[in-house]
């Protein structure tokens, strides 16, 4: 199948003119006039042909969540996923009973070794704790908080069949840059939940934290005294930050400069939660916690926010809103995530080899058709 006449994402995200050949799931060429040799030609003139996006943060949409510890739950949640675009993404668990994390495991274990044809792939999973620090706990259980321990994150990893490709540790608490020095060695490490200072979050950098779980939540921000975990994390190059970008998790002016001083070390995530794509109201989440919805923003009662009930597609658009280049916002949904969590060989962008997971959208950016492997889905 050829995509004729189209407006592409090239390998550096500059938008070009051109065509995209797909065959047996994976793109073959790209560029301008390519030969047809006999094969299926697609017309899409003047449309924007987007890498497929990747949500690596997502705890529940579409009425399910991780929590609910079922198949089931998690190919609901990717088919929602692929109606937004979403075609790859980690299903995300929380700091919860250990039983309740291992049915998660157990279920996105199980989705990723037979996916279903209409839904998003399940290319992992990410760890949101239990390694959490109680002063920072946002929205999580903190009577399942443990101290980082790497034989149980083995043994979780072990479970989820050793597909934890991102887990979050406070790394100031007992144990925690040990953790991190071992943890790197299998998957990326975060840094969240967490009260460490400037000096702790450097120190863990140093042990193999490359990466920052939804930056400026639940972590010390930056003063011009006390730099915190958001100081450390702008400034070292080595170390990638995750932004919820609804309007609500971080204003619009410091999503502006983040993304100005991150560049290439900026994804996109949803952080979204059960209540994501679902009338507003009352909802039951997050380990059996009641979540307020209400204006596009998901709280506990007390107005702790509690996740999100966005997706990165509509998050894209906000940015552009926001003021970010179209470029830029849609490199930090496809291939930055990617590369987070060491991807991106194999998914976001679109360059020869790599999975024919495209996302066609019209002038105003709503979807026309989604490609998954080359399919169309949607």
């Amino acid at each position: 199948m050829i995509l004729e006449g189209g407006r592409y994402f090239d390998g550096t995200f500059r938008i070009v003119s051109g065509d995209v050949e797909v065959e047996n799931g994976r793109i073959v060429r790209v560029g301008r006039d390519l030969p047809k040799d006999g094969r299926e030609v697609v017309e899409v003139p003047g449309r924007l042909i987007a890498p497929g996006f990747i949500d690596v943060h997502n705890h529940g949409c579409g009425g399910a969540c991780v929590g609910d510890g079922t198949r089931e739950a998690i190919d609901t949640m990717a088919r929602f996923l692929l109606d937004h675009g979403v075609t790859s993404f980690l299903p995300t668990t929380d700091t919860a009973d250990p039983t309740i994390i291992e049915s998660g495991l157990r279920a996105a274990r199980a989705c990723a070794e037979q996916p279903i044809p209409d839904g998003a792939r399940v290319m992992g999973v990410h760890m949101e704790g239990p390694f959490i620090s109680a002063g920072k706990k946002g929205a999580q259980n903190e009577s399942a908080i443990v101290a980082p321990d790497f034989e149980l994150f083995c043994r979780y990893n072990e479970l989820a069949g050793g597909l934890v490709r991102l887990v979050v540790v406070a790394p100031e608490q007992p144990g925690g840059y040990e953790f991190a020095q071992q943890a790197s060695r299998v998957c990326t490490v975060s840094i969240a939940h967490t009260m460490a200072t400037y000096e702790e979050a450097k120190r863990s950098f140093d042990c193999g934290v490359t990466h920052a779980t939804h930056l400026f939540n639940a972590m010390n921000g930056l003063h011009h005294r006390k730099p915190g975990v958001v100081g450390a994390v702008l400034e070292d190059p080595r170390v990638r930050g995750e932004l919820i970008c609804d309007g609500h998790h971080i204003h619009p002016a410091v999503l502006r400069t983040a993304f100005q001083v991150l560049g290439d070390r900026a994804l996109i995530v949803s952080d979204s939660v059960r209540a994501s794509g679902l009338p507003e109201g009352e909802i039951t989440d997050l380990s059996g916690q009641t979540i307020y919805v209400k204006d596009g923003k998901a709280t506990l009662a007390d107005g702790t926010l509690a996740g999100s009930v966005t997706n990165v597609y509509d998050e894209v658009k906000n940015l552009v809103r926001f003021g970010i280049p179209l470029e830029q916002a849609v490199r930090s949904a496809s291939l930055i995530p990617a590369r987070a969590v060491g991807l991106d060989g194999e998914i976001g962008s679109i360059e020869a080899g790599k999975r024919a997971d495209l996302v066609l959208l019209d002038d105003e950016l709503q979807i026309e058709q989604v490609y998954l492997e080359g399919r169309a889905v949607r």
